[in-house]
């Protein structure tokens, strides 16, 4: 990940990469599921992007992944999302939180997320309250993880850090981006290798 990204392309990026995961996903699922990006507007006019799995029989929503941004870390923002979460959690369906920001209040979790730059958390329907974190440090490639579908079917693998790269290139944020400035949140050393935790 690229701290680079958490300032003002961040609305871009963010929508370019709910866009990308959902083109990435989109062969992967075929013939029995969708991956479509969602989009909501807010009161504040901030809008709110993800991608909803869906089965393709009954256009049953099967997982929701969302990409975390500033909005969804504070404020107001925070508590709709938060509100947003617990409907989902509440439902038969899954849940995957991309957390690509450094910036915010981190979202509660029943134990402690182990010290990371970012984080990659699964909720799988049937076995919540337990998830699957992966937490990212800042100098390591974004994991590869599967996103669970209906009972039966095996996951389906999301290559995060190649849907970053497709991002990054097609909006040129190499471009885009002064280099010769500092991030617009501090650099940090690396806290944690890349791994799965249970």
């Amino acid at each position: 990940m690229d701290p680079y990204l958490e300032g003002d392309d961040w609305t871009s990026f963010h929508a370019l990469l709910v866009t990308e995961i959902a083109r990435y996903l989109s062969p992967r699922l075929r013939p029995k599921y969708v991956a479509l990006p969602q989009r909501r507007f807010e009161v504040v006019d901030v809008p709110q992007m993800w991608v909803e799995i869906r089965d393709v029989a009954g256009r049953t929503l099967v997982t929701t992944v969302e990409i975390l941004s500033p909005w969804n870390k504070r404020g107001q923002g925070r508590e709709e999302y938060l509100d947003k979460r617990r409907k989902v959690l509440m439902r038969s369906s899954h849940l995957v939180e991309i957390d690509l920001l450094r910036r915010g209040k981190r979202l509660p979790m029943k134990d402690a997320l182990p010290p990371a730059s970012y984080y990659v958390v699964v909720a799988r329907a049937n076995e919540r309250p337990k998830v699957q974190v992966w937490p990212i440090a800042l100098d390591h490639p974004l994991p590869t993880f599967g996103v669970p579908l209906l009972g039966g079917d095996a996951d389906v693998a999301l290559d995060l850090q190649t849907c970053f790269q497709n991002v990054c290139d097609l909006g040129a944020f190499d471009l885009l981006v002064d280099y010769s400035k500092p991030p617009a949140v501090p650099r940090l050393p690396p806290r944690l290798v890349s791994k799965t935790a249970a």
